[in-house]
């Protein structure tokens, strides 16, 4: 049966740590340079209706090393939903590849691209989550301090896709996760609210306040992306109006633990939602997470285009 990842809670727990153990030994073969080709002869499609660095290339590069192929499929190639139907794009698809990557702005676009296609789908990034975002996250958090459960994450600034995937990922792995955001910029109800009744499972603690300095006292991990992501370019100057105040720097660095790990998704805006000092300090393992996006990325492939390892 296939399986998709178009949020976090499509995993269990169980096989994010799976996920996780995956991660590391093919991040310890490639540092050896020893051969893991466990996808031979496969090939993912890659929709992208949105520009790159970091998905692209570790997708792309991940599926190489993994002995497979990538075909990216620009807007301009594809343009589904309009070209043709998203129905037909994803039953043509399936008849030629072995998965699909979506980066796409509506979160129902991959929705749909799912449900119409026979083959696994992976969200690569959407207007409502970033999955394999929070999972190279997580992993790093788990190399960095050997555990998740009760860890403290403080996420500072827009809720936006990447909070709605920490929400999950943190309710999943029993953590405590704070995101202090501007009034108005909540983080997506219907992602809060499933993250607060699994919590009750898991022993997780969910919290959503409006100054970050009631975020920062006791973390683990201070969290921060940019404030206009793409797509909300018009909305620019209101928005850095709105998020004064809400800069990770030196001083909300220092009301956190000693051994804060300090955290950026990436693309940054250098001197808006964090200073240059805190983003190239000690703390900051945001170069961590980006190359974890490509060991992560290549466990989920293996794990869901039927890798044999």
């Amino acid at each position: 049966m296939k399986r998709d990842l178009l949020s976090p809670k499509d995993f269990s727990p169980e096989e994010i740590e799976g996920i996780f153990s995956l991660a590391a030994e093919l991040k310890a073969k490639q540092k050896q340079g020893l051969s893991h080709t466990f996808l031979l002869g496969k090939t993912l499609a890659m929709i992208f209706e949105k520009p790159s660095l970091r998905t692209r290339v570790t997708f792309e590069a991940g599926m190489t090393q993994l002995g497979g192929h990538a075909i990216y499929l620009a807007p301009a190639d594809i343009r589904l939903g309009e070209r043709e139907t998203v129905q037909d794009g994803a039953r043509n698809l399936e008849r030629w590849v072995e998965g699909i990557v979506a980066r796409t702005f509506r979160h129902e676009m991959v929705e749909r691209l799912a449900q119409y296609a026979g083959i696994p789908v992976i969200n690569g990034l959407t207007d409502r989550h970033h999955p394999c975002q929070i999972f190279s996250d997580l992993f790093t958090i788990l190399e960095k301090r050997e555990r998740l459960q009760g860890l403290k994450v403080a996420f500072i600034g827009d809720g936006n896709n990447v909070c709605n995937s920490w929400l999950e990922g943190a309710a999943l792995m029993g953590m405590h996760f704070v995101a202090a955001c501007p009034k108005g910029y909540e983080p997506d109800a219907e992602a809060l609210a499933w993250a607060e009744e699994y919590a009750g499972l898991s022993g997780a603690r969910l919290e959503v306040v409006y100054d970050p300095r009631q975020t920062t006292e006791g973390a683990d991990v201070l969290y921060t992306d940019v404030w206009t992501s793409m797509g909300q370019e018009e909305e620019r100057t209101r928005r850095l109006r709105d998020f004064q105040g809400f800069q990770v720097n030196r001083s909300l660095v220092e009301r956190a633990k000693p051994d804060v790990l300090v955290m950026h998704c990436l693309p940054v805006h250098r001197g808006e939602e964090i200073t240059d000092e805190v983003m190239d300090g000690s703390r900051s393992v945001v170069f961590d997470q980006a190359e974890n996006r490509l060991h992560v990325q290549k466990a989920i492939l293996v794990k869901l285009l039927g890798g044999n390892t």
